[in-house]
């Protein structure tokens, strides 16, 4: 059994949390999140900290309270420091260009493909083959890193395609005669 939500969120200077009800609203430097509670768990906040507690002892309860605990510090890291995730591009002619809230791909298709970046998140090309994608909301970096893979997920032969940075691609042998 995971103790995760024993241990209380610590929040650093700077970074404005509050409590209201059944939301809880995280405002930093890197912008403001917010977060419906389930009814299964309970949040008190003492002098910078936050503990969150289980309603009752009940399974469900106890796996709750360590999730919304890991959803909590999430956003408390979030807004004080970002998050990041770095994609690479594997193939010959395998391009990609970040302009304002659009990521150009050049994947190898009869035609470019336009990625439209959700509000949030903010992308940089620091190389032709590289993407690096920052947020401050911890899921929504996720999901669009995993979207913008899923145009040209790699390949088991060659490894070709799009990547994230530290991802290790097993390679198939290939067909013999």
């Amino acid at each position: 059994m995971s103790r995760i939500a024993n241990n209380p969120v610590v929040v650093p200077k700077g970074v404005e949390l509050k409590v209201d009800g059944a939301k809880v609203s995280v405002k930093g430097s890197n912008g403001e999140l917010s977060l419906e509670l389930n009814p299964l768990v309970t949040v008190e906040q003492e002098d910078g900290s936050l503990k969150v507690a289980a309603v009752n002892e009940t399974k469900d309860s106890r796996a709750m309270s360590g999730t919304f605990r890991s959803l909590i510090n999430n956003m408390v890291v979030g807004v004080s420091q970002g998050f990041e995730r770095k994609l690479t591009l594997l193939g010959v002619g395998y391009r990609a260009k970040a302009s304002g809230n659009k990521l150009d791909l050049t994947l190898g298709f009869s035609h470019p493909v336009v990625y439209e970046l959700p509000k949030g998140v903010t992308a940089e090309t620091p190389s032709q083959t590289e993407i690096l994608l920052k947020s401050a909301d911890k899921q929504l970096l996720g999901q669009v890193a995993a979207e913008v893979r899923g145009f040209r997920p790699p390949e088991p032969y060659k490894g070709k395609g799009v990547r994230y940075a530290d991802e290790r691609v097993r390679l198939k042998e290939a067909k013999k005669k």
